[in-house]
């Protein structure tokens, strides 16, 4: 429970400058982040040696969509949004608790990361993508619970609903 409450506060914490006025106007945009040619390098050499079908988005990071969803909304950085996912550093340690695979959880879009912004738009709901991030658009510099700083991860993520 507490791994889960320190996801969950760091994914708020990256977007501490934004708010959501209680008029419901959205005052969120998705981050401009630019990912060095370094962290690139390394996304790639990774990407390379272990999939063959990932994607990479003009953002800065790979995906593969598992099924595109069937949902008549496309998600905003100002939506809502339900999704259950695991999350991953490139040697296979799972960071994420089993709750968040299969229960979900609720978000607005533009208080998660970088690369969560950019990736679950690429779904509808009923939709599945696998995301790897280069840490820029992820946590970073930051150690975040067992994420080390400057850490590629992979995250699988079903997006269950868009409000």
């Amino acid at each position: 429970m507490i791994r889960r409450l320190i996801i969950l506060i760091s994914f708020c914490a990256v977007m501490l400058s934004c708010s959501k006025s209680s008029d419901n106007s959205c005052n969120f945009t998705v981050s401009n982040a630019v990912v060095p040619a370094s962290e690139m390098t390394a996304l790639q050499a990774y990407v390379a040696t272990r999939f063959t079908t990932p994607i990479l988005h003009p953002g800065g990071f790979y995906y593969e969509i598992m099924a595109a969803g069937t949902g008549t909304v496309t998600p905003e950085v100002c939506s809502d949004v339900t999704v259950k996912y695991a999350g991953y550093l490139t040697n296979g340690f799972k960071f994420t608790t089993p709750g968040e695979e299969t229960t979900g959880a609720t978000y607005t879009l533009g208080r998660l990361i970088t690369g969560w912004q950019r990736g679950i738009p690429l779904i509808k709901a009923g939709g599945s993508i696998t995301l790897f991030l280069p840490p820029s658009l992820a946590y970073g510099s930051t150690a975040t619970g067992s994420i080390p700083a400057n850490s590629i991860l992979i995250f699988t993520i079903e997006l269950v609903n868009v409000q």
